[in-house]
């Protein structure tokens, strides 16, 4: 969905016309070793990676488009239903659950699917029994800007929710150190911000929150595959992520990590059928004779606690190739390969007199600068140009991925009006 502000008109793509995105400029053939070194000025996608597109795609942190190879294999998990042979989702499940853990430092254990991150998040302020349990909760306004309406809603069910606002674009831990007192439960963030790619120091704020007993979540949407993480040297209890941006996936599968020792703590708010380990029944024909009308077994990982029923075998199979394909290309060297498109950006916008509200350290891949009325002024002369990028009304954010080249950069810049 192309993310605007609250008020925003529509935006400048449709969700149709959001996957014909970027113009590509493949490797010449036989790079291998050397491919991952290659200079911002080309692409690190190979021919036969992505379809040729309609426009020169810089929003992928509104949604990714779809490699070919991981639409292939859509393809060939339909084909094997259309024709109802066997298609191992168990495998595929371990394989891709094995993937993500090693792209955040975790244990496939701790990881459970969810629909989507704000699927997560709830789930965790359900397993917290907010607002049932009282205290605060302590977020910032660059959170993602669709949980505002939840911690604006347990607000009115009586937490104290705490909101700190960022200074420069940017928020210090000493925020968080104030506003985090003894009667806090939670501490919810977005590691990387949807507003303008600020990534916050993790690790301090979860030694912060758990020095006064409070627990932290981390919306990782923007995180992972972009940034390097480490959820078990960070300290951080939870984090959720769905697939459809920088993991390459689609919609409706995504990542809930719970850290192992916080389970006793959360209280099991549903109950799905995919959450047992064991399952015994004592009323059809044949079963063994039983004083309930089941023997059941919750399993004692992250699953076991919030798994529900069925989940997209579809999007299990995308990401079987995507996420391996980030693994290959490397979080580190997929940062290498954007940082000179981003400074660049940094240096000739504001000299086109546009306010860049993202900090200049940031190693995200995503750049905002606010404009008023920017959709109206902007959106115009950005479809003439065959630029994608994301337009809200009064903001723009320029999202490139390891498939755009410093080419790309500079048609955008080259589309931007110069600002009187």
């Amino acid at each position: 969905m192309i993310e605007r502000s609250d008020s925003s008109p529509e935006p400048v793509l449709s969700r149709r016309t959001l996957l014909r995105g970027s113009a590509l400029l493949p490797l010449a053939p036989g790079l291998a070793g050397e491919a991952l070194a290659a200079p911002a000025t080309a692409s690190l996608a190979r021919a036969g990676d992505f379809a040729p597109m309609a426009k020169v795609y810089l929003d992928s942190g509104t949604m990714h488009p779809v490699p070919l190879p991981a639409k292939a294999a859509v393809d060939a998990y339909f084909q094997s239903r259309a024709e109802m042979r066997e298609w191992s989702s168990h495998d595929t499940e371990v394989r891709i659950k094995a993937a993500f853990a090693r792209l955040i430092g975790a244990a496939p254990e701790d990881l459970a699917f969810v629909q989507s991150t704000t699927a997560g998040e709830q789930s965790i302020v359900d397993a917290l029994d907010l607002p049932a349990a009282k205290g605060s909760v302590v977020t910032d306004t660059l959170h993602f800007f669709g949980s505002f309406w939840l911690y604006d809603q347990l607000a009115k069910q009586g937490v104290d929710v705490r909101w700190i606002r960022p200074t420069a674009g940017r928020i210090d831990p000493d925020a968080y150190e104030k506003a985090i007192g003894p009667d806090t439960r939670l501490v919810s963030l977005s590691l990387v911000s949807t507003y303008n790619g600020f990534e916050h120091d993790l690790k301090r704020i979860c030694e912060i929150a758990h020095a006064h007993g409070a627990l932290v979540y981390a919306d990782i949407i923007h995180a992972a595959g972009t940034v390097p993480i480490d959820v078990r040297a960070s300290g951080v209890d939870f984090a959720a992520t769905a697939s459809y941006k920088w993991l390459m996936g689609d919609f409706g599968l995504g990542f809930l990590y719970v850290r192992p020792d916080r389970l006793p703590r959360l209280k099991r708010k549903r109950y799905g059928y995919y959450q047992l380990d064991g399952f015994s029944p004592h009323v059809y024909p044949y079963d063994a004779p039983g004083q309930t009308i089941a023997d059941m077994t919750p399993r004692a990982d992250a699953e076991g606690l919030f798994a529900m029923g069925t989940h997209s075998h579809a999007v299990m199979a995308q990401l079987d190739w995507s996420l391996a394909k980030l693994l290959e290309l490397g979080v580190d060297n997929i940062m290498a390969h954007r940082k000179p498109m981003l400074q660049r950006l940094h240096e000739a916008l504001p000299a086109k007199g546009y306010d860049v509200v993202t900090p200049r350290d940031c190693r995200s891949p995503l750049l905002t600068c606010v404009l008023p009325d920017a959709y109206k002024r902007l959106s115009d002369p950005l479809n003439r140009a065959g630029m994608a990028i994301t337009l809200s009304r009064n903001r723009f954010r320029i999202c490139p991925s390891w498939f755009n080249s410093m080419d790309d950069i500079e048609r955008l810049i080259a589309a931007l009006p110069t600002l009187s």
